[in-house]
């Protein structure tokens, strides 16, 4: 039994040992699998990333490796029944907006724990989706 049962709980996924320790943490909130949402999201390519110029890769085609990718991961009898999801995007924007698409009762994430520089250049995506959350969020630290 759960310690606090959500219907519907998101998690986004980077591939990242964290992000997957962060959704083994959110199957201990929810009755089943079914009840949770990974969500991986795509940067948008440019019109002058090679794979666009030559016409070898198109959204439809990352999507499905994405999906697959998480698919393969995500093979384990405990994950059986959760969605999938994969976005294009912001990632901050994307997971806050999906969250509140499915009227998520809460979003469980990883915070890499970036500071200083590092942090200011590459940002942080979990603060953006603290900021954007229509839900509470409960952030993992390693």
């Amino acid at each position: 039994m759960p310690w606090l049962p959500k219907k519907s709980v998101i998690v986004p996924i980077d591939f990242s040992d964290d992000a997957f320790a962060a959704l083994d943490t959110a199957l201990e909130l929810v009755a089943d699998a079914s009840h949770v949402h990974a969500i991986h999201v795509l940067p948008y390519m440019e019109v002058t990333d090679p794979g666009v110029i030559w016409e070898a890769i198109d959204d439809d085609s990352r999507r499905k490796h994405a999906e697959d990718a998480l698919r393969e991961r995500l093979a384990d009898a405990k994950y059986q029944g959760l969605t999938i999801q994969v976005g294009f995007g912001d990632p901050g924007r994307e997971v806050a907006d999906y969250a509140a698409s499915q009227k998520a009762e809460l979003i469980v994430l990883s915070s890499h724990g970036r500071t200083g520089l590092s942090r200011l250049l590459i940002g942080s995506v979990a603060e953006r989706i603290v900021r954007l959350a229509h839900c509470p969020v409960l952030v993992i630290r390693k």
